[in-house]
């Protein structure tokens, strides 16, 4: 007997990868909604020290809340519904020539990715609550006293690793790009890295990875720190919550490429806007601009394995045209400040830190930011941590899936009979047919990359795939999509 049968992307992973993968979807912000010195969770009511790529809401200002994001006029995500604000210290390039900073181009906008992993011993997730806020990362870091590369997950149950100290270290990741190679896994480094290896190896250039606890005390919306209210849980993205902080959150994951290779062959240093050289000190906000309703529905029903907004139909999709419009309302003291270069200064001119001590810029209930934060440099140039190339590590029998991270399909035995049982059942593939397969010796990558096109025009690629074909006594053929590809608009040399 021949059976030959065919399965879509999400059919051949909900068949493959349940018993390891939870649903998520990704929230494409292809615009910036501007850039500017606005920080509310750390600068409320006054100019932020440091520059900030931000993202959704038009309602976001110096003294946006929840009620404000909600009643703006647009959102530069492509989702209508989410209203929400994003924002992470923009990246610039210092040319040792002239000394000036020049903002890097950030390509294709941002995407957060909304994972639903529940706690092991409770399936249940909740939204953010109306009023929720948190920031992940600490401006002032600028060391990792961890080994490197990290250890392997299984050995994170004991101290210093089963810390929250060690966690929110971990929780950043500076993913080299090559599109002609297999892809970093993601939060593989935590640093970016130096000019040199950034010229010879990230040809793509540089994505930042931030994750966001996802532990919450069921109580506190924010808290002074904007930390304290929430916890990561034991493997940062994955697995479990501490005691204190039962109640599991959506795990939030920002990805955002910056164009480092644009400034390949130039003598100079690749800067945070928060005056941080090294990555330690990346950080991210986020303030939850959802109705609180709409967002528990979207957790509890949009579960395609496929990621893609388009794939759940609570949401409303907006054109390119409208997203990459929607543009925040700037203070009258930064309408004409220069936030793209070429400038002496980073913009609010904070201090440059090296470290390896702690820095002191502003951070969320500690001293307040003011428009000039007085330069300077601080610490000296530190020989730059390294780290090689490593391609990402299979997923498919050891890991959840992460975000950028790799997905492989097995092509060994137990795969063909697992794809045979069910080619030869009558019923459609239910959990209970479910197989989690081996390491597959050639396997077939899934991950999402960008590539630019022209100055206007990016390409998705939203995973690379290859058919797999498996052959016992009686054959079973899956065929699956070839890498799917989509072309993003951009307005030309869009900066702001």
């Amino acid at each position: 007997m021949r059976f030959t049968f065919k399965m879509g992307l999400q059919a051949l992973l909900v068949f493959l990868f349940s018993a390891h993968v939870s649903a998520f979807w990704r929230m494409p912000c292809r615009a910036r909604s501007g850039l500017a010195r606005i920080d509310p969770l750390v600068s409320n009511g006054t100019l932020s020290e440091h520059a900030h790529a931000l993202h959704g809401s038009s309602g976001f200002s110096t003294t946006a809340g929840y009620d404000a994001l909600i009643a703006g006029e647009c959102t530069s995500c492509e989702v209508s519904q989410d209203k929400s604000a994003y924002w992470t210290p923009a990246l610039y390039f210092q040319n040792s020539a002239t000394g000036e900073y020049t903002l890097v181009d950030q390509i294709g906008g941002m995407l957060a990715y909304y994972l639903l992993y529940p706690n092991s011993d409770n399936t249940t997730l909740s939204a953010f609550p109306a009023g929720f806020e948190m920031i992940s990362g600490d401006t002032n870091q600028r060391n990792f006293t961890y080994p490197v590369p990290d250890i392997q997950k299984s050995l994170w149950n004991v101290a210093p690793y089963n810390t929250q100290a060690f966690l929110r270290q971990a929780a950043l990741g500076f993913n080299c790009l090559n599109y002609a190679i297999t892809p970093e896994g993601s939060l593989y480094r935590h640093f970016l890295p130096d000019k040199s290896y950034l010229d010879a190896h990230c040809t793509d250039g540089v994505r930042f990875e931030l994750m966001f606890p996802s532990c919450w005390n069921g109580v506190d919306k924010t808290s002074v720190d904007k930390k304290s209210h929430v916890a990561f849980p034991s493997e940062v993205m994955t697995g479990d919550c501490p005691s204190d902080f039962p109640v599991r959150l959506p795990s939030l994951f920002y990805e955002t490429i910056w164009n480092t290779y644009e400034f390949a062959g130039i003598n100079g240093t690749f800067m945070l806007a928060n005056g941080d050289p090294t990555g330690f000190g990346y950080h991210g906000d986020f303030m939850m601009g959802w109705d609180e309703a709409f967002l528990q529905s979207a957790v509890d029903t949009c579960t395609n394995l496929s990621g893609q907004i388009e794939d759940c139909a609570l949401f409303t999709i907006q054109d390119s045209d409208v997203y990459s419009n929607c543009n925040v309302t700037l203070p009258s003291a930064l309408a004409h400040e220069n936030v793209v270069g070429a400038v002496t200064t980073l913009p609010g001119n904070p201090a440059i830190a090296y470290g390896p001590g702690y820095a002191s810029g502003a951070a969320a209930g500690g001293k307040s930011a003011t428009a000039t934060a007085g330069g300077g440099t601080i610490g000296t140039t530190q020989s730059a941590m390294t780290l090689s190339y490593s391609a990402g590590s299979s997923l498919a029998s050891t890991e959840s899936y992460m975000p950028g991270g790799i997905f492989a399909v097995s092509t060994g035995a137990s795969f063909s009979a697992a794809v045979e049982a069910v080619a030869t059942s009558t019923a459609a593939p239910s959990s209970s047919a479910i197989y989690s397969p081996p390491v597959a010796a050639a396997p077939s990558f899934f991950s999402t990359a960008y590539n630019t096109i022209s100055a206007n025009e990016v390409e998705e690629i939203l995973w690379v795939e290859e058919v797999v074909t498996v052959t016992q006594a009686e054959t079973a053929t899956v065929t699956v999509p070839a890498a799917r590809k989509r072309h993003l608009h951009h307005g030309h040399g869009r900066r702001f």
